[in-house]
């Protein structure tokens, strides 16, 4: 048999493995291990924070009660409105929207009257007539006379116009002219004067008729018939009122006379007629406070289509919408006292203290006007410290919440 013979080229290409190199390509990498580490690390580092996390928010939030307890707990309220002290009815008086006396303006006697109290005309109405026969003769003699002027006008224009023409021939002298031309303006100023006075006194002679300068109700008749008038005795024949619509006087005291407008609504009432209530309105007012009463007048007008209420009556008005200026309310223990003047404690928005000085009105005891200083929105500090100073943090008590 015989023997393989040595390949040098074989053993080169196949040389022996080396006993390193076959354990490491036998054993695997540590991959197991690694991995193993890792979750251990993660799991104490859940734990860790797990752990930390309950103490932090434990302990922030005993800072903050720490802090919510360190603070001044205050009770606030806030101002409230003031009442009115005006009275709610005020007197008035009730008169006609219109009234006149009427007069005569020519003398004479009474000849007839058509109208008695209570009776209800209409403008220009015939109320009575005056016998005038002085009057009548005055207009007689001053037609008279303003015929006479009208002849004299008549003559010397035909004598002014007949000198014109004469002028041209030289057969009268320019003076003689000239006088003819003056005698004639002479004379048509006599007409213009008698026509004056003859008008007059026809204008006289009407006002024998008396007649309604409107329409109403004759509240008065001071005359009767044959009874002597003069004009310079100035006395009054008729009294006429317009009743269809009152006017009602009111005297508005000084605490509600800012409220006071026009068109403002009101309630009339009269004393006898219970359960009645008449609407009125304000159509204007003096203006001006009257001096010696502090009071301003005002006037109302209402509606007395039905003649239910009588010009000259006494009634009480309400005005229903009125709203007067009146100053704040704040409880006296919210007050301050200072050297600098009288403060109060406002609560801001963010809970913060801002001192204001305010303006004191009337005492009320437990309550005081503030005239300036603070709105009624504002949230006042009650019982405010001596210590209290702005920009200071506060807490508001629950219990405010509710009572504001």
């Amino acid at each position: 048999m015989t023997p393989t013979p040595y390949n040098r080229t074989q053993v080169m290409d196949n040389p022996p493995e080396s006993p390193e190199l076959s354990d490491r390509e036998q054993k695997p990498p540590p991959r197991k291990l690694g991995g193993l580490v890792i979750l251990t690390v993660i799991l104490i580092i859940v734990g860790v924070v797990a752990g930390l996390v309950p103490r932090w928010r434990q302990r922030h939030n005993l800072v903050a009660e720490s802090q919510e307890l360190a603070l001044t707990t205050v009770t606030v309220v806030p101002p409230a409105p003031g009442q009115s002290v005006t009275a709610t009815f005020l007197p008035a008086e009730v008169r006609a929207l219109m009234e006149a006396p009427i007069y005569a303006r020519a003398s004479g006697y009474v000849k007839k009257w058509y109208v008695d109290i209570g009776g209800k005309v209409e403008a220009g109405q015939l109320l009575a007539e005056i016998d005038t026969p002085e009057l009548n003769q005055e207009l007689a003699h001053s037609r008279a006379e303003l015929k006479q002027a009208e002849a004299a006008q008549v003559l010397a224009k035909t004598t002014a116009t007949r000198w014109a023409e004469l002028i041209k021939t030289s057969s009268v002298s320019e003076q003689e002219s000239a006088e003819k031309q003056a005698d004639l303006a002479l004379k048509s100023a006599t007409v213009s004067a008698a026509q004056s006075s003859v008008k007059r006194l026809e204008e006289l002679q009407s006002f024998s008729r008396i007649t309604a300068p409107f329409a109403g109700v004759i509240t008065a008749r001071f005359t009767d018939v044959g009874q002597l008038i003069k004009t310079d005795s100035a006395k009054e024949l008729f009294r006429l009122a317009q009743i269809d619509k009152l006017r009602v006087f009111i005297r508005a005291p000084q605490a509600e006379a800012r409220a006071v407008r026009i068109g403002q609504a009101a309630e009339l009432t009269i004393p006898e007629m219970h359960g009645r209530k008449f609407t009125a309105k304000v159509v204007r007012t003096a203006g001006a406070m009257n001096p010696e009463s502090r009071t301003l007048l005002t006037e109302l007008e209402v509606d007395n289509s039905a003649g239910e209420i009588l010009a000259g009556s006494y009634a009480e008005v309400r005005l229903t919408d009125t709203k007067p200026e009146v100053p704040l309310t704040v409880p006296s223990n919210t007050l301050l006292f200072r050297s600098e003047g009288v403060f109060v404690g406002v609560v801001t928005a963010d809970n913060k203290i801002e001192m204001r000085q305010i303006e004191l009105g009337r005492d009320f005891g437990k309550r005081v006007e503030i005239l300036s200083g603070v709105d009624l929105k504002d949230r006042l500090v009650l019982h405010p410290p001596d210590s209290i100073v702005s920009g200071m943090a506060v807490r508001v008590a629950e219990n405010s919440k509710t009572g504001q």
